[in-house]
């Protein structure tokens, strides 16, 4: 056999090889899982930006507030700026601890491929 027929044959079994439906099947199920831990990960990222613009709104109103409450020299209502304040930063990190632990469980049941 010459080498060219010999790498013909080479390139139809790889070719038969990859293209079987196991190895597609496969590949296709790890590209989807890929796909889906990429959005898992754009999600999380996502709930970081929330909680770190949440947080930076909520230090401005607590300083204004305190700032406010030392210069009248009440602490009402500005403690209660400052409670509703931290009750916000609270409340967007329990949403990011959601869509992380979401995430975690939308990736580990989603098949990989295996």
């Amino acid at each position: 056999m010459s080498s060219l027929e010999q790498a013909k044959e080479s390139v139809a079994l790889i070719n038969n090889w990859n293209l079987s439906p196991k190895v597609v099947k496969t590949e296709g199920a790890g590209k989807a899982y890929q796909a889906v831990a990429q959005s898992m990960s754009l999600a999380i990222q996502d709930a970081t930006e929330h909680l770190r613009n949440v947080s930076a709104v909520a230090q401005a109103a607590i300083a204004v507030s305190t700032e406010l409450m030392i210069a009248n020299k009440q602490v009402y209502p500005y403690s209660q700026f400052i409670d509703e304040a931290q009750q916000t930063v609270d409340k967007a990190e329990q949403t990011f601890k959601r869509v992380g632990m979401d995430a975690g469980d939308i990736l580990n049941n989603f098949p990989s491929g295996e």
